[in-house]
């Protein structure tokens, strides 16, 4: 695995509806993990939490000689997960939906991903003042129709990958830092001093795949060369994606 380049996995959670799938992830399990998948009470949770949990063991088992079910990992204060094994520098992030599940990983590098359904335009245009900065919101409110809804769906994506690469949550205040839209940068980032980081030391990028929008945040050191890997049904061997090189912002 290229140092310089990110692996965005790809795995679809009704996959676990055909014979035997659920099964064999089942195996795949921490004795933890197997009571939290049981506690859900709805289904399409529980295929969800199931996903997710099969597809980072064998991604992460892609590129460290450990297998699948022997994957342990830590939480940090606020929940971000990271391997606990020795010897390994493999950093990931992970994010959910109903019909895709997305798991980021590359080496020594903090990285966050979101992924949201682009039929939730209109349920992310719902909340916009209470999710976005005065900024954010000013440029939204001088867009209409489509391009209004879209480019609130692209700000949540992005505000939830930079939060989860921080690995601090929703500690961190949402309005305190801005995703500022035009000009020759495109897109850049702009922080408050309070929250005690440098715009500089990230890059991001947006991407659309099967009615999904995914952005992706990553410390500088880890790009901005993408693989995307699929892996359908679950469990089975990943399959290269030929996608276009995403646009890296910032540039350079």
């Amino acid at each position: 695995m290229n140092k310089q380049t990110l692996h965005l996995w790809l795995a679809c959670p009704n996959d676990v509806l055909a014979e035997g799938i659920a099964p064999a992830c089942d195996l795949l399990l921490s004795a933890d993990e197997r009571v939290r998948w049981q506690a859900f009470r709805f289904e399409r949770l529980r295929r969800e939490y199931l996903t997710t949990r099969a597809l980072v063991r064998t991604a992460l088992s892609h590129y460290h000689p450990i297998s699948p079910e022997a994957w342990r990992f830590t939480l940090n204060a606020y929940g971000k997960p990271t391997a606990s094994a020795a010897d390994c520098d493999l950093q990931f992030n992970l994010s959910n939906s109903p019909g895709l599940v997305v798991c980021l990983i590359g080496h020594g590098a903090e990285l966050g991903v979101d992924v949201e359904p682009c039929e939730r335009v209109k349920e992310i245009a719902e909340v916009a003042h209470r999710v976005f900065s005065a900024l954010e919101l000013e440029q939204l409110e001088a867009l209409s129709g489509k391009d209004k809804l879209d480019r609130g769906l692209s700000l949540w994506t992005l505000k939830e990958s930079y939060i989860k690469a921080r690995g601090m949550g929703l500690s961190l205040p949402l309005d305190k830092f801005s995703f500022v839209f035009g000009g020759a940068e495109g897109i850049r980032l702009e922080l408050d001093p309070s929250l005690n980081d440098e715009a500089g030391r990230w890059r991001f990028c947006l991407l659309e795949h099967a009615g999904h929008r995914i952005a992706i945040m990553a410390e500088r050191t880890a790009g901005p060369d993408l693989e995307m890997l699929e892996t359908r049904p679950l469990l089975a061997p990943p399959a290269r994606l030929a996608v276009s090189a995403p646009r890296w912002f910032p540039e350079g």
